[in-house]
């Protein structure tokens, strides 16, 4: 189904333009950001405000349809983080460097392997943002 303009305004303004799982914004990365379904539409998930958030490309592309991960400290299968009703900070954290995240429970840890959100490209490129003072978001 064909996002309106408006609706992709709505949701951008609301994730503050930047993946909401990642918490790139788009302008460190460069690119627009991709609509995610949060459930995925292949699972009935609808194309409302409600089930879209923001994602960056990388988040995006190793999401795809999964809604589930594998939480590596206790081998169980787990859901992945739900942007809109779960809170980042419950779930994540930044190390100390502010280049790679932290999983604080199984859901995050889940997401965090699922999602590959330390990729080695990812965190050099953190770094760069970190030291020019444009990383991590401030809330």
């Amino acid at each position: 189904m064909p996002i309106s303009a408006a609706l992709r305004r709505l949701i951008a303004e609301r994730d503050k333009n930047r993946c909401t799982y990642c918490l790139t914004t788009e302008e460190n990365c460069g690119l627009q950001m991709h609509l995610d379904h949060i459930i995925p539409d292949v699972a009935e998930g609808p194309t409302t405000a409600e089930n879209l958030c923001l994602a960056c490309f990388s988040c995006n592309v190793k999401k795809r349809h999964h809604q589930s991960g594998l939480d590596p400290l206790t081998g169980e299968i787990i859901q992945l983080f739900h942007p809109l009703r779960q809170s980042w900070n419950e779930h994540f954290a930044w190390d100390e460097s502010k280049t790679q995240i932290i999983g604080l429970t199984p859901c995050g840890r889940a997401t965090v392997i699922a999602l590959q959100m330390n990729n080695s490209v990812v965190v050099r490129a953190r770094r760069r943002w970190v030291n020019a003072n444009w990383h991590p978001p401030a809330d």
